[in-house]
């Protein structure tokens, strides 16, 4: 049932012990796996995760979506609210079926996905590779044709010569880290000049900071905080900015 690495210690046969108790306990997961993290820091990109009982990846519905979703692979944890959050997203973008979509920090293409039947081509970038693969999966599970998947660093990627052999974007959207996004990635957004940008955030200071840096050829047309852990301070919140030229006086 599981594979014993360095866990073959009193600590490591009390975790996998920890590990049996739940799953008697809750017979209902469909999916419990482990890691022994002997870094120090909480990041598991370059680690291995072994499944201890049943599958080594679970199902999301949306809609009438389908989303696989892989212990490396972003999903919001709250999913009733994310279903409430891609849907504001979703009317920021106002797509009308003609436009090219760029999906930035894509994840599982949860996002990607949910606005491709209203687009002419999506594109997503992410990091993580286990998630790129998840996202194309997705596309397949809900019969989407529309959807290029990227795996590799926002900046490394999205380049100038990337927008120019994948087409200049009518809309973007971005779901940054908290961190926000690098200077590099805000510069190649401005010389893209997508007609609209809707920026979701988990950190409104680096939204804040992001939004500053943006202000030279965009405004803030809309704003929509989304309350994904409530009785919390935190916050996911959507931002639409139009081209100036373009936006409302």
């Amino acid at each position: 049932m599981f594979k014993v690495q360095s866990w073959d210690s009193e600590d490591g046969e009390k975790a996998l012990g920890l590990l049996q108790h739940i799953a008697d306990k809750f017979p209902q997961i469909s999916s419990l796996m482990y890691l022994d993290n002997q870094k120090c820091n909480d990041t598991i990109g370059d680690q291995e995760i072994l499944t201890f009982k049943g599958n080594d990846h679970i199902y999301e519905l949306m809609e009438d979506l389908r989303f696989k979703v892989g212990p490396k692979s972003f999903y919001q944890t709250n999913t009733l609210q994310a279903y409430e959050l891609y849907k504001v997203v979703r009317q920021f973008a106002a797509l009308t079926g003609e436009e090219l979509v760029y999906d930035l920090y894509t994840g599982t293409g949860t996002i990607a996905n949910f606005v491709a039947r209203q687009a002419r081509k999506v594109i997503g970038i992410e990091y993580v590779p286990e998630a790129i693969n998840d996202a194309k999966v997705n596309s397949q599970l809900n019969s989407i044709g529309n959807t290029l998947f990227f795996a590799g660093d926002m900046k490394d990627i999205l380049t100038d010569e990337f927008i120019a052999e994948q087409g200049q974007p009518d809309v973007l959207i971005t779901d940054p880290p908290r961190a926000g996004m690098h200077p590099d990635v805000v510069k190649t957004i401005l010389r893209a000049k997508p007609k609209r940008i809707v920026y979701v955030s988990c950190n409104p200071a680096t939204q804040a900071r992001d939004l500053a840096d943006l202000d030279t050829a965009y405004r803030v047309e809309r704003v929509q905080p989304v309350d994904m852990f409530p009785h919390t301070p935190h916050v996911e919140n959507v931002v639409l900015l139009i081209e100036r030229e373009t936006s409302k006086v």
